[in-house]
């Protein structure tokens, strides 16, 4: 029997305080003039994934600036290494873009990005600096198997990706300081 790791999503669900302790840890970053990023860890089941998880990166396997995000392969086996140990996956990350920058996804974003089927890219605006920030204040895009990653529109960002009150962000770091 095959096992299929990368079920089919169509709607996901991040609670409140998943999105809020994101945009936390992309403003620091831009605090600075840098893009900053959270990864996400959650569940696939029936069609949607659940994000229960925030990851911070640390150290020298991620390198910002003003419109860079680079990732070191090394730090992503640390990200799976913690996915492992609390039983949820990688389904997707939130980045920040600069003050007044679009949040569409960059050519680098993607190509260069993680090529995983149904994985949530979400680019927040002005360097997460704002903290009223809404998902529909964002990018938000899915990569489709056989097509890559497709930005959502507004109509399908509130019918598909749903920002739930309350909840408690678990909060997990990869990397060293």
């Amino acid at each position: 029997m095959t096992r299929n790791y990368f079920p089919p999503v169509n709607a996901w669900t991040i609670p409140q305080d998943v999105f809020l302790r994101s945009l936390e840890e992309m403003a620091v970053d831009g605090r600075t003039g840098d893009e900053g990023v959270a990864l996400w860890l959650g569940r696939r089941k029936d069609g949607r994934a659940s994000i229960s998880h925030v990851v911070g990166l640390r150290g020298p396997g991620v390198h910002r600036g003003p419109a860079s995000l680079e990732i070191e392969p090394s730090l992503f086996n640390e990200v799976a290494d913690l996915a492992i140990a609390h039983e949820v996956a990688l389904v997707g990350q939130i980045h920040s873009h600069g003050v007044g920058w679009s949040t569409d996804l960059s050519p680098i974003d993607r190509t260069g990005g993680l090529l995983v089927p149904h994985y949530l890219s979400v680019v927040a605006p002005d360097y997460a600096l704002r903290p009223e920030t809404g998902i529909a204040d964002c990018g938000v895009h899915v990569f489709e198997p056989g097509r890559g990653y497709r930005r959502l529109s507004q109509e399908e960002v509130a019918d598909k990706v749903e920002v739930v009150p309350g909840g408690t962000a678990l909060f997990l770091t990869a990397g060293q300081e």
